[in-house]
């Protein structure tokens, strides 16, 4: 296998001399070049048709989205780089996309070129299609939008309203649909509790996410049945909220 060129796209100098660094103890990466902003970065992948971008997402004249406007679909594969828990890692995580949060450790960024390195991905210009689509902070919840949800073997795009409910089992999500189709998903539960719309999405108990468009009822000894009829616990501690709430919103 050739080497992945690589561009580095980073505003900060120590930042960027410190992603050049993990490139060159990494084998497999040749390091092709560098920018510092969201212009030089458009120019340089241009003239470089890149492998593997090293992206910072929040560079001083813009961000990723905007150099991504000028690729709808990439023919590099990317890694995002950032210092912000803000609405940029949800869309990134929408698309189940590699990021690595600065300052960036060695063995993850090891890992994830790995990763990189075994895993074709045949939904990769999808995956950012949706991470564009979900990173516009402003934008309302669209239930037509996708999610991008990863399991052991496999990258399942989905609706979000085709989602019936989610059940936790342990570090794995298992995701029911609208269909009866399963999937396990290769995340726990919290990491959907903080992904999906809460305006769309409730935690009537610890192992448990619904889409409170698709519940059906609500049974007074504390069980939500779904619109195909499958029934999800609501926890005691947690009866007066979901009552009140589908009484306020439905």
């Amino acid at each position: 296998m050739h080497p992945f060129k690589t561009l580095i796209i980073e505003d900060e100098p120590a930042q960027r001399k410190e992603l050049e660094w993990l490139v060159s103890r990494e084998s497999g990466l040749q390091l092709a070049g560098t920018a510092e902003s969201v212009e030089k970065a458009i120019e340089l992948i241009n003239r470089s048709s890149p492998d593997l971008v090293l992206m910072d997402i929040q560079l001083k004249d813009g961000t990723a989205f905007d150099i991504l406007h000028h690729f709808p679909q990439p023919a590099f594969r990317i890694i995002f780089i950032t210092a912000f828990g803000h609405y940029a890692i949800k869309a990134i995580r929408f698309g189940a996309l590699d990021y690595l949060m600065k300052p960036v450790d060695q063995q993850e960024f090891s890992q994830a070129i790995q990763r990189l390195k075994i895993q074709h991905d045949p939904y990769f210009s999808e995956r950012i299609g949706i991470m564009k689509q979900m990173g516009q902070p402003e934008k309302p919840t669209d239930m037509n939008a996708q999610i991008c949800i990863s399991s052991i073997d496999s990258l399942q795009l989905a609706r979000l309203d085709d989602i019936l409910y989610l059940e936790g089992e342990g570090a794995y999500t298992k995701i029911h649909f609208r269909n009866g189709k399963k999937i396990t998903a290769s995340k726990p539960l919290k990491h959907y509790e903080e992904l999906l719309p809460a305006d769309y999405f409730i935690r009537p108990h610890q192992s448990y996410i619904v889409n409170r468009s698709r519940i059906d009822r609500y049974l007074k000894s504390g069980i939500l049945v779904m619109e195909d009829q499958s029934e999800v616990p609501v926890a005691t501690r947690r009866k007066e909220y979901v009552v009140n709430l589908l009484t306020t919103h439905r």
